[in-house]
């Protein structure tokens, strides 16, 4: 078995040698040539109801199936340590996949365990999917669960207070309910869901996986059964990962296990001397002990990441230091190489309802690769200027 940092160097990448070629081939092909009526329908109706082409087999549409697409997931499947990955234009168009699936297999009802991300949350809260909710705490899964449960969902770390959420006993909570969790925050260098009885893995790919900021995707890696469901969901919805995007991620993948300890490291010099200063009341870091009251960090998870929340005095103060920083950037997502600020509540979760918003008072930053002297300085004189 290859270590780690080989794993994700090769992964979706082992015949390239075979193949000639040194980096990931590129196929921007919208259709693909037939060779009779018969067998080019044949593969349309394979694949637009979830099945994967076999050798020789057109692959008729990019809508339907795409070569640098399928190595993405392949790479995916490999990291995550799942049967089989299905990529997606964004995060939220893979989390409509799911939702669609289990509406489509008669199982409407979601339970999912607060806090999520805004978007995640605001399509749930919506019943937009043909879905019902109950939103709960860690603690109230069981309870909430009703013959029509098709999923419990979660996210661990959460976003945006980074609370962590012990997978294991959620699984088994869920009494044999498919259990989907947002790896983003962690990404499987710190964490495997799979490993700890979760059915999905759900990644906004435009995150960490990418890593650069430049191209979006979203990505769920699961058992067959869920993969060909998400399959047929994708292409009769048309929210495919389109090639060139899909290059870029699967470029992020070789990169991503030196980003986030990097990164990890960086967040938590950041965490320490923030959680010192005292114009600051209090830092949301799974590095710090307080924050992990399970010792889920070094069990479940191999590191605390690289996200961070802290909270000010007001809520005016909040929304004021991102306008005071100069090397960070004031900009919404995360994981990627430079290091972003911004204020949930008014931002991300600014859709999600009152009695589940973020507090005011509370900023989120995602570390970047700067000196983590520099990311520290910036955010303490942003800090001082405005408190």
């Amino acid at each position: 078995m290859l270590g780690w940092d080989s794993r994700a160097v090769h992964a979706g990448r082992e015949d390239l040698v075979a193949l000639g070629v040194h980096a990931i081939p590129l196929d921007m092909s919208t259709t693909a040539p037939l060779t009779s009526v018969e067998s080019g329908g044949e593969a349309y109706e394979l694949m637009a109801t979830g099945g994967v082409p076999g050798p020789g087999q057109s692959t008729v549409y990019q809508r339907l199936w795409n070569p640098t697409v399928a190595r993405f997931e392949a790479g995916v499947s490999t990291l995550e340590g799942a049967a089989e990955s299905v990529a997606f234009a964004t995060g939220m168009a893979a989390l409509t996949a799911v939702l669609l699936a289990a509406v489509a297999g008669g199982k409407p009802h979601v339970v999912a365990v607060r806090p999520l991300y805004g978007g995640s949350d605001h399509v749930l809260a919506t019943g937009l999917l043909g879905t019902t909710v109950t939103f709960v705490h860690p603690d109230e899964v069981h309870a909430a669960l009703r013959p029509d449960t098709g999923l419990v969902i979660a996210e661990t770390p959460a976003n945006p207070d980074l609370s962590l959420l012990d997978i294991r006993k959620l699984v088994a909570d869920a009494d044999g309910v498919p259990v989907m969790i947002d790896n983003t925050f962690a990404t499987p260098v710190l964490q495997r869901p799979l490993e700890s009885g979760a059915s999905l893995v759900l990644h906004s790919a435009t995150k960490f996986l990418g890593g650069h900021g430049d191209a979006m995707g979203g990505v769920v890696a699961t058992d067959s059964g869920w993969a060909s469901r998400l399959r047929q969901v994708r292409a009769v919805t048309g929210g495919l990962l389109t090639p060139w995007p899909a290059y870029l991620l699967h470029r992020g993948l070789a990169t991503l296990p030196v980003r986030v300890r990097a990164q990890q490291a960086s967040a938590h010099k950041v965490a320490v001397a923030l959680a010192n200063h005292e114009a600051i009341t209090r830092v949301l870091y799974p590095g710090l002990a307080e924050c992990d009251p399970q010792g889920l960090v070094g069990t479940q998870m191999s590191g605390p990441g690289s996200l961070l929340s802290f909270e000010v005095d007001t809520a005016e103060h909040a929304e004021a230091i991102p306008s005071h920083v100069s090397l960070l950037t004031h900009a919404v997502s995360l994981g990627g190489i430079d290091t972003l600020i911004q204020h949930p509540a008014g931002l991300t979760h600014r859709p999600v309802a009152a009695a589940a918003k973020p507090h005011a008072t509370m900023l989120r930053v995602s570390i970047g690769l700067e000196d983590p002297e520099d990311i520290l300085a910036d955010l303490v004189q942003a800090v001082e200027a405005v408190c």
